[in-house]
C-alpha cells in the first residue's frame, strides 16, 4: 500500500520545535512522524470520548445542586 503524504505548515513555539527536535534525534525518527503519532493519539482519545458520551447519552442527569449535596452528606465536603 503506497502512503501518500501532505506537506503542511506548522508553526510551533520555539520551546516545543526544540523538545521535538531533541525527542526526534533521542528516537531516530523525525519531527514529522512525532507530529502525526501525537495528532493520531489525539483523534483517537476524541473518538473513545464521543464513544463514551454516545454510550451515555440515555443516563439520568443530575443538578450540580443535587452533587454538592450528596457531598455533603456524604462527608466528602
Amino acid at each position: 500500500m503506497k502512503t501518500t503524504l501532505q506537506r503542511a505548515t506548522v508553526y510551533l513555539e520555539p520551546e516545543l520545535q526544540r523538545a521535538l527536535q531533541f525527542k526526534a534525534v533521542e528516537t531516530e525518527s523525525s519531527v514529522s512522524a512525532l507530529i502525526n503519532t501525537a495528532v493520531r493519539r489525539s483523534l483517537r482519545e476524541d473518538a473513545a470520548d464521543l464513544a463514551a458520551f454516545e454510550q451515555r447519552a440515555q443516563e439520568p442527569t443530575l443538578a450540580f445542586e443535587a452533587v454538592l449535596k450528596d457531598m455533603k452528606r456524604r462527608g466528602k465536603l
